[in-house]
């Protein structure tokens, strides 16, 4: 069975209930799934997975929240060449300027890192809910699709 991990920072639950959906859409589709905060998540851990989901908010002036950042900075320790990884993230439209730039900072991060990003981030103003949930659910069946795709039994 393959093997995803989700691991995301919140902090004011939205990009949380963005993890849990993801996962629920993910166990439909076959998959064993883990899910993390960051902050007691080790990059490390990733290298033990068949696919990676990252999520993390972004706070006021286009920053990645705290709550993400050591993990992210962490990351340069460890190649990531070929890992199945897509990320996800919640903003607020309010500001437009930087809406949902945490998920752009992290998927160039990846892609320095020699990861294989299978689909273009996930963005959702404040919390998932009617369109916005149904794009959650879709998001991870997609990336499970490229999961079994692209790492065959």
């Amino acid at each position: 069975m393959k093997k995803i991990l989700i691991i995301y920072a919140s902090m004011t639950g939205n990009t949380e209930v963005m993890a849990e959906i993801l996962e629920q859409s993910l166990l439909e589709e076959g998959l064993e799934v883990t899910v993390k905060e960051a902050l007691r998540a080790k990059p490390k851990e990733m290298l033990k997975y068949d696919g990676i989901l990252l999520g993390a908010y972004t706070y006021e002036g286009g920053e990645i929240g705290d709550e993400f950042m050591l993990f992210y900075e962490e990351m340069d320790q460890i190649d990531l060449t070929g890992k199945l990884m897509a990320v996800f993230g919640s903003g607020d439209t309010f500001y437009q300027d930087t809406y949902c730039v945490a998920v752009d900072i992290i998927i160039e991060k990846l892609i320095e890192l020699g990861a294989n990003v299978v689909l273009e981030g996930l963005k959702v103003d404040l919390i998932p809910e009617g369109e916005d949930e149904e794009r959650c659910l879709k998001f991870g069946k997609d990336f499970a699709e490229k999961v079994k795709e692209l790492m065959p039994s």
